[in-house]
């Protein structure tokens, strides 16, 4: 639901009564992930969408029914027809689970303040049930303030506490996904389905080296929404003039720095100086460290020299294996512009641990389970 939360804030600003549709499971081959959602508002104005366009008549005529009959949530299923290409359906091949609820927004004032805090470009989460006891389904939970605090009952003191600890986890990963609770004496005895919609803050790029390849990769990664941070130690390079599109420039040796800034799962670390003197100590450092992604660039004979010289400072083997040189995939790149697309190519394959192959060599679905935001993970790279 937070890919419209502009409009249904104001909704809930309002008191607008409004029917929200939204996509809690895919399987096969479906073109928007879960948490996407589509509403209705009582005049009939919808937002959003959740299939690009597939099956959004039917989910609107569910909606405008929800609204003008009331009842409680309902869950439906699209899937490809066989037997007629026409029909309803997914023309992709896939199936998508919608949860379709009427939502009264006096009565969940709570959902007002979650939407208004990704409105501001906060981090915030919103726990939705989507599975369980008919008298749970659609109900919400928010968690604002960074996850520090929550308003919103679910059901009782227990289930709101294990929902509570799983969407503050999907929150620090700044990913969407489903959460199961209960099934047990200590929370609750039915089984629950939770789908935690997230607006975590934007994830970190560092790229040291203030070289024109960094221009234009902060480019490029500020257009996939990274905060992009350009590091090096040579104040002559690093200017705010050079990097235009890089939310700060910094002047500083490169391995302090890291040493001294905040990095997460998702951050990604890119390293463009190709000189030993920054790289070994800087790599020493981030090969140690908890982020997504890790890449240096160079050509074989300097990637083998840094080896050598990482060994040497006591890297070791298992961290090495996390080290993505020489950076970027292999795309025949030869300007900044190409050598940035490479680069980011790999980082969105790494995320989600995908091939990096052209799709008309692979087989099975094309839209990937769990590939809805960055992989909170630092596991190290195999082999496609």
């Amino acid at each position: 639901m937070l890919n419209i939360a502009d409009t249904l804030y104001a909704w809930c600003r309002e008191g607008r009564p409004f029917a929200l549709a939204t996509v809690i499971q895919v399987s096969g081959s479906a073109p928007l992930p879960p948490g996407t959602a589509l509403a209705v508002d009582t005049d009939g104005t919808a937002v959003g969408s959740i299939s690009g366009g597939c099956v959004e008549g039917a989910v609107y005529d569910l909606c405008q029914q929800m609204l003008q009959d009331g009842g409680g949530p309902a869950r439906a299923r699209f899937g490809y027809s066989d037997d007629d290409a026409f029909a309803v359906g997914l023309t992709c091949g896939g199936e998508i689970d919608v949860l379709v609820q009427r939502v009264e927004p006096t009565e969940q004032t709570h959902l007002t303040t979650a939407l208004e805090q990704v409105v501001r470009g906060r981090p915030a989460a919103v726990a939705q049930v989507v599975d369980g006891p008919a008298d749970l389904l659609g109900r919400t939970l928010s968690l604002v303030g960074g996850g520090s605090a929550y308003d919103g009952t679910l059901s009782r003191e227990n289930v709101d506490r294990a929902v509570v600890a799983q969407a503050r986890a999907l929150l620090r990963a700044g990913r969407t996904g489903l959460a199961e609770v209960g099934g047990d004496a200590d929370t609750c005895p039915e089984r629950l389905s939770v789908l935690v919609h997230t607006h975590a803050a934007p994830p970190r790029m560092l790229i040291f080296g203030a070289v024109d390849f960094a221009a234009a990769l902060s480019q490029a990664a500020s257009f996939l929404g990274y905060r992009v941070t350009v590091c090096d130690a040579r104040p002559v390079f690093a200017t705010t003039a050079r990097f235009p599109h890089a939310d700060a420039v910094v002047v500083d040796w490169p391995h302090r720095y890291l040493a001294a800034t905040e990095v997460d799962a998702r951050t990604a670390i890119c390293v463009l100086t190709h000189d030993a003197k920054f790289d070994v100590p800087l790599l020493t450092l981030a090969l140690s460290l908890p982020v997504a992604y890790v890449g240096a660039m160079g050509s074989r004979r300097t990637h083998d020299d840094r080896d050598r010289r990482l060994r040497e400072a006591g890297v070791t083997t298992e961290q090495l294996t996390r080290l993505n040189s020489p950076i970027g995939l292999d795309l025949g790149a030869h300007t900044p512009e190409e050598t940035a697309i490479s680069i980011t190519a790999e980082i969105i394959a790494h995320s989600h641990r995908a091939t990096g192959l052209p799709l008309s060599r692979g087989t099975g679905p094309i839209h990937r389970p769990g590939s809805a935001g960055p992989a909170p993970s630092h596991a190290p790279r195999t082999a496609a």
